[in-house]
């Protein structure tokens, strides 16, 4: 398959297409959520003719909290339903941030709502707080199921921790956030028959509403639309091709290929049906610009599943959720472009490589020259384009301080629009770097599949 890796005309002409003005999605999505935060206070407002006493401000205060908390959780669900528009515009990695800062926000909300209300009414009844703790679990309605998912939620809490989180694989990760689903659903009953905010009228309604239209949303981006998709495209592997030290290039195969609308710098996650592997949809970015008879992805064995990967045969289905993110060349605002990258994170750099337009140079970073990936490819699509390609190898002492290296490779850096991907603390050095040497930071894109 040979000539799957050819540069086609296509794809050094493909242009991308217009979107929205740059970060209109981002703001609009903030600006929504923010609205519907102040209107669930506006409930508890129109509710609360007045607040005496300290059985009262703590009673409020726990019914404050539950019902942010309330709102939180579907919210928290929608930005990761791989809403495309989100996906696109606002990029993955991005919504995975606002997500992993409102599960903390989330955890705090209802961490005060469950002290505040058993503590307000305990004052009020002149029970103690186990007393009057155990009468509310057991005694009111729907109190066993939110005390469950109290607790789910407390647990996926505790093992997205940064110090749990990164003794764990991203399967266990994943299957573990699995039950913050049950955790929403077993909530969501309580919050009706014990909230008295959302007793009855257009809060009630609109509470069903946000709930009911969350898992519709969730069913059709997470379950029916790929299971459609899957069908209609029929993908399947091709060709697995060694590029490197535990480095493997996929070559997926399949059916209208072309009605993925798949840009350069987008992943997908896929979901190998091969034992071992079906339960898990892993991200994996496009590593040449999409074909319409082949789309390439180049893994790197990080993990099991990703290892895995490396001896997989011809012919295994696979099922794709995609194309995600917004690293693509919708965020270029002009002027030269430099692709910095860092082991497996080149490889959307190697497609933009392929098809952004304009003055480029492309910086691969790596330790040794077995690590490089794909020089004879870089080389020829510079050679076709008169574009630049550098390679920065050896130890982080043989470097040295990554921005003089840089500046050495690319002497105008300040002026350079950046593409940044690779493994989190190159991300994090090279963004430093970039900043002192004058890149603004709404010129620098980089995404990341941290978990």
């Amino acid at each position: 398959m040979t000539a799957l890796t050819t540069p086609t005309r296509a794809a050094r002409r493909a242009a991308p297409r217009r979107g929205l003005p740059p970060d209109a999605v981002r703001r609009g999505a903030l600006v929504l959520i923010a609205l519907g935060a102040l209107g669930v206070l506006a409930v508890w407002w129109a509710d609360t003719p007045r607040v005496a006493g300290a059985a009262d401000w703590l009673t409020g205060a726990g019914r404050i909290t539950g019902l942010l908390a309330g709102y939180t959780a579907p919210v928290l669900l929608l930005l990761m339903a791989r809403i495309p528009l989100l996906e696109r515009e606002v990029g993955a990695d991005r919504t995975a941030r606002w997500h992993a800062f409102g599960g903390r926000y989330l955890v705090g909300l209802i961490t005060v709502h469950v002290l505040t209300v058993v503590w307000g009414y305990a004052l009020t009844s002149g029970q103690g707080l186990w007393n009057q703790g155990v009468e509310i679990v057991l005694r009111f309605p729907d109190m066993l199921k939110a005390s469950a998912a109290t607790l789910l939620i407390l647990g996926t809490g505790a093992v997205s921790a940064r110090a749990a989180r990164r003794r764990l694989s991203y399967e266990t990760w994943y299957y573990l956030h699995l039950a913050t689903y049950l955790a929403v659903a077993l909530g969501f009953a309580h919050q009706l028959s014990t909230g008295a905010d959302l007793a009855d009228g257009p809060a009630k309604a609109a509470w069903y509403l946000l709930y009911f239209g969350t898992a519709a949303v969730l069913g059709w981006y997470r379950l029916l639309r790929p299971h459609l998709r899957d069908r209609r495209h029929r993908l399947r592997i091709a060709e697995v091709r060694a590029e490197g030290p535990g480095v493997v290039s996929l070559f997926l195969t399949g059916r209208h290929l072309d009605e993925l609308r798949a840009e350069p710098g987008q992943f997908f996650r896929l979901q190998f049906l091969a034992p071992g592997l079906r339960w898990a949809a892993n991200p994996y970015s496009l590593s040449a610009p999409p074909h319409p008879h082949f789309l390439r992805f180049t893994v790197k064995g990080l993990g099991a599943h990703s290892a895995a990967v490396a001896g997989l045969a011809p012919g295994t289905p696979v099922r794709a959720e995609g194309p995600y993110g917004a690293f693509t060349a919708r965020r270029r605002h002009g002027g030269p472009v430099l692709l910095l990258g860092a082991g497996v994170g080149i490889t959307p750099l190697r497609a933009l490589f392929e098809t952004l337009p304009g003055r480029l140079t492309l910086v691969q970073r790596a330790r040794r020259p077995e690590d490089v990936l794909f020089r004879r490819e870089l080389a020829a699509v510079a050679a076709g384009r008169g574009a630049r390609v550098h390679e920065l190898l050896g130890s982080r002492e043989q470097v040295g301080d990554l921005g003089a290296a840089l500046g050495r490779l690319v002497p105008d850096l300040g002026r350079h629009e950046v593409y940044l991907c690779g493994p989190e603390a190159f991300t994090a050095e090279a963004v430093r770097a970039l900043r002192a040497a004058g890149v603004r930071p709404s010129r620098i894109h980089h995404e990341s599949f941290a978990f």
